[in-house]
C-alpha cells in the first residue's frame, strides 16, 4: 500500500505531501563546502561548484514527524571501518504547480510553501557506490519532513530564515537561507530547465555546516525559523 503523508498548513487545513519526484542540493552552503574533507564523500571538494549540485531522493524515504528514522539493516552486509549515517537539516520548497524553463524572477509563482527537511545521508556507500549519491540518500525513512507547511503567501523572505539542528538537546547546525550560494529562485529555475516541475514535487536547498553522524537512541530536531521543529528519533533495527 502506497504510504501517504499529510501535514497540517499554517492557517488552517491539510496538505498530503505525495511528489512525483524529490531534487535535493549539494554543497549549496560555502561552510559546508568547507568541511567537506571531513565528510569523506566523493564529488565533495573546496572549490564552489560551478552549477548547482542535483541528486534524487526516492518519495518512499519520506516520514513525518515523530517517526523514527532507522539505519538500513543492509549495513550489516559490509564490514565498514568507521560507519556513518548522518542527519542534514534544509529548508525544503514544495512545488505548487507545473512548470519548466521558469525565469528565476518568477520562482515564486511555482512554491506551495515551505517546510523543514532532513536530508538524511549515509556517507559509505554515498562516497562507495559507483552510481553516485542515490543510494546513500535514498533508503527508506531518510527524509523527514514536517512539521507543518507554511504556504509561500504567509512565508515573505524565506531567503533570510534561520535553521538550526539538534542533536539530543545540542546545537550542532546553526545557519542562515541568506547564505546559500544558490538563492531559491535560480535553484528553481536551474532544476525546471533540466526536469519539468510538477505540483507536489519537492526540492531540497541544502544544509549549512555542522552535518554529523546518527547513532541509535538520538533524537534529531530541526528547526526553521517561521516553521516550527521536526523532531524524529533514530532507530538501528541491529540494536537490541
Amino acid at each position: 500500500m502506497k504510504r501517504v503523508l499529510n501535514l497540517p498548513c499554517a492557517g488552517g487545513g491539510t496538505y498530503t505531501v505525495e511528489p512525483e519526484k524529490i531534487i535535493a542540493l549539494g554543497l549549496n552552503y560555502h561552510d559546508h563546502i568547507q568541511e567537506s574533507l571531513s565528510v569523506k564523500v566523493q564529488g565533495f571538494g573546496t572549490d564552489v561548484p560551478p552549477e548547482p549540485v542535483l541528486f534524487p531522493k526516492l518519495p518512499s524515504s519520506i516520514i513525518g514527524p515523530g517517526e523514527a528514522i532507522r539505519l538500513p539493516r543492509i549495513l550489516e552486509d559490509y564490514s565498514f571501518q568507521e560507519e556513518r549515517t548522518d542527519y542534514e537539516g534544509e529548508l525544503a520548497i514544495i512545488i505548487g504547480r507545473e512548470g519548466c524553463d521558469i525565469p528565476p524572477s518568477r520562482a515564486g509563482e511555482y512554491i506551495f510553501g515551505f517546510t523543514c527537511a532532513n536530508d538524511v545521508s549515509q556517507r559509505n556507500l554515498q562516497n562507495g557506490d559507483r552510481s553516485g549519491w542515490f543510494r546513500g540518500k535514498s533508503f527508506d525513512t531518510f527524509l523527514p519532513l514536517g512539521p507543518r507547511i507554511v504556504p509561500a503567501a504567509e512565508m515573505p523572505n524565506p531567503q533570510d530564515l534561520e535553521i538550526i539542528t539538534r542533536r539530543n538537546g545540542q546545537v550542532v547546525q546553526k545557519g542562515s537561507t541568506a547564505r546559500m550560494i544558490t538563492p531559491i529562485g535560480e535553484i528553481i529555475s536551474f532544476i525546471s530547465r533540466n526536469f519539468t516541475l510538477r505540483e507536489g514535487d519537492i526540492i531540497l536547498t541544502g544544509t549549512p555546516a555542522g552535518v554529523g553522524p546518527l547513532v541509535h537512541g538520538d533524537v534529531i530536531e530541526v528547526e526553521i525559523q517561521g516553521i516550527g521543529v521536526l523532531q524524529n528519533p533514530v532507530l538501528d533495527p541491529r540494536c537490541p
